[in-house]
């Protein structure tokens, strides 16, 4: 490659992007086969590399969003260089395509960016960033909760030691407390499970109170006491829900944003033949998952508890009234559903799709 390039319009970089690499595709306006080299993963030869490009106006580059982050987004945009983060799940890909490697993926993506057939994703400003990271590192500690009740239960149900009733509720605590055993290496095993549980739970205490700080302050103020007026939507889950959305404009219509959440179903369709399946899952599982743990909320009749009134009462009267339309559709709809379907877990994720449905029109109507 020439140490300085001349343009005469657009080109192209792809990059592939690793930890300790970057494998770049370089097609000019006037070639077809782009050319290639490798660079080392630093800010230094980032730079040299945009430092042979006499205009950088020119200049489209494009890399996959990874386990690298925008770090190399927000040098590339800081150095005036046009960079889009490419969604990998919606890059075109040949079916008898078997052959990967870094140099074919950074060629690849210089020609379908100059073709126009790449989907960007939007990238967090790094204050958004690190909010949905302190949400998301509260979600991890959840899983890991959950993981490690279920290994109490199974260890319980081993030795014939049954909870039958709900649990993890303060009398099943209690029961939990009271559980000995006489043999040495289980009496251990058991209190080593009960002090993974207790380590956890203090885990999540201590995220929740730093999270506490963002409701009120930071990027998502606004969105947290407007989607926290809805029912199933405490402020945790509203804090999630809008640092995982960022821009909720970006989304034309409702129905864009449910598919973006992965709640729709899937299809196959092909003349005549119409077949709808599984939702696709598609999309961001953060939110997913979160929209369905608040759609649970609506298997109970309409209602405006004291916390759900006290929500109401930060909003404007616009904002209180969208929510109590929601919550009543919701609301019967998830009884007639229930009484049609076999599985409640199906019936929520209906619901959890209607709800996303009515967030996005919360989040776009003008205030």
């Amino acid at each position: 490659m020439n140490s300085v390039v001349q343009t005469a319009g657009p080109i192209h970089l792809g990059l592939d992007v690793s930890k300790n690499k970057i494998a770049v595709g370089v097609l000019r306006w006037d070639e077809q086969v782009p050319d290639t080299e490798m660079l080392v993963n630093d800010e230094a030869s980032v730079r040299r590399l945009i430092g042979r490009f006499p205009d950088r106006s020119q200049l489209r580059v494009c890399y996959e969003a990874g386990p690298t982050g925008f770090g190399l987004h927000r040098l590339l945009r800081s150095m005036g260089v046009a960079c889009d983060v490419i969604a990998p799940a919606l890059i075109p890909r040949a079916p008898g395509d078997r052959v990967k490697t870094d140099r074919r993926d950074c060629r690849r993506l210089a020609r379908l960016h100059r073709a126009g057939e790449l989907v960007a994703i939007r990238v967090p400003t790094e204050a958004e960033e690190a909010v949905r990271d302190l949400c998301r590192a509260r979600a991890a500690v959840v899983g890991d909760r959950t993981r490690i009740r279920h290994r109490v239960s199974k260890f319980l149900l081993r030795h014939d030691r049954v909870w039958r009733e709900s649990g993890w509720t303060v009398r099943h605590e209690q029961w939990l407390g009271r559980q000995r055993f006489e043999d040495p290496a289980l009496r251990a095993a058991y209190g080593h499970y009960r002090g993974m549980l207790t380590a956890r739970e203090a885990e999540l205490a201590a995220l929740e109170a730093d999270l506490a700080h963002w409701f009120t302050h930071g990027p998502f103020t606004d969105a947290v006491a407007r989607l926290g007026a809805y029912r199933g939507v405490a402020q945790v889950g509203a804090l999630t829900i809008a640092s995982e959305v960022g821009d909720w404009r970006r989304f034309p219509t409702a129905r864009t944003f449910m598919g973006f959440t992965g709640l729709v179903p899937s299809e196959y369709s092909s003349g005549d033949a119409v077949h709808r399946g599984h939702i696709t899952k598609a999309g961001n599982t953060h939110l997913r998952t979160q929209l369905i743990e608040s759609a649970w909320a609506y298997q109970h009749h309409p209602n405006l508890g004291v916390t759900l009134r006290r929500r109401h009462e930060r909003v404007d009267a616009a904002t209180a009234a969208r929510s109590w339309s929601a919550q009543q559709r919701l609301c019967a709809r998830f009884r007639r559903l229930n009484a049609r379907k076999t599985s409640r877990s199906v019936v929520a994720v209906a619901i959890a799709r209607e709800l996303a449905g009515f967030l996005w029109a919360e989040m776009t109507a003008s205030q």
